[in-house]
């Protein structure tokens, strides 16, 4: 199911500023039996995105309405809100826009994410290498190119997923996950001020680890230390976390604090 602001469509305007400059922002939730997990978050990282992009949006309550409406009542499955900043403006300017377009797609839950949180998964590693941007890190706008880019160069050489560096060689995340692991009983995962997408899952990793007196170490991190990890594991909202088995030619086995996150945020 697709709604348009809260109508059922599969078309956009041609004008819609998504389309024309990627402005926008976006977030993919997961659903236990129609209802969002972890919306006070989606929600909360939604608004602060918009925010940064200086863009208006007024009408939460309707949003949550059509949610409601767009979501499968499938055991697991999948929203994604997408909020564009509206039509019009002349060039990049954002002057004279349209109210912002909010768009809701409902998904099944992918097949394969079970086996991925059962098995583990394998990474290749990247060779493109991710720009520094501080202006929107940690913000997951419609701007993915660089992602795109990097899937691409992973489906090319047959890897599930693949691990991104940014410019300066420091581990940022995956294509399409967050990244962490495990060394010595400390909990590390990459600093994101610069570049990458701060996910809701990551937040909710990092928020457990601290309640359980867990260390937790952020920071800017070289290959060779996640080389060197006990056990790694990655996050997004969808998948929640899955283990790692390998990277390149480096091989990790499931451990206990992976499986102990996973059993915390097991929703559905």
């Amino acid at each position: 199911m697709i709604l348009v602001n809260g109508v059922l469509a599969e078309q956009i305007s041609v004008s819609d500023r998504a389309f024309q400059y990627g402005d926008g922002c976006f977030t993919t939730m997961l659903t236990c039996g129609g209802h969002i997990q972890q919306w006070p978050f989606h929600q909360e990282r939604v608004q602060a995105c918009l925010d940064a992009l200086g863009i208006p949006l007024s009408n939460w309550p309707d949003i949550l309405v059509w949610l409601a409406n767009a979501a499968l009542p499938d055991e697991q499955a999948g929203l994604k809100l997408h909020i564009s900043r509206g039509q019009g403006g002349r060039g990049y300017s954002p002057a004279k826009v349209s109210d912002p377009t909010v768009t809701i797609q409902s998904f099944t839950f992918p097949a394969h994410y079970a086996k991925w949180q059962t098995d583990g998964i394998e990474l290749g590693l990247c060779q493109q290498r991710l720009g520094l941007n501080p202006l929107l890190a940690g913000h997951k706008h419609t701007n993915r190119l660089e992602q795109i880019l990097m899937k691409a160069e992973m489906d090319r050489a047959g890897w599930q997923d693949g691990l991104c560096c940014d410019l300066n060689d420091h581990i940022i995340e995956t294509t399409m996950a967050n990244i962490f692991w495990v060394k010595d009983d400390i909990l590390c995962t990459p600093d994101l001020s610069l570049a990458g997408v701060a996910g809701v899952a990551r937040r909710c990793v990092m928020d457990a680890a601290q309640e359980s007196g867990m260390t937790l170490a952020v920071g800017q991190y070289s290959l060779a230390e996640l080389w060197d990890a006990d056990e790694v594991f990655i996050t997004n909202a969808i998948l929640g976390v899955a283990p790692v088995r390998q990277i390149q030619q480096h091989c990790y086995s499931i451990g206990k604090y992976t499986r102990r996150f996973q059993k915390r945020f097991h929703l559905c």
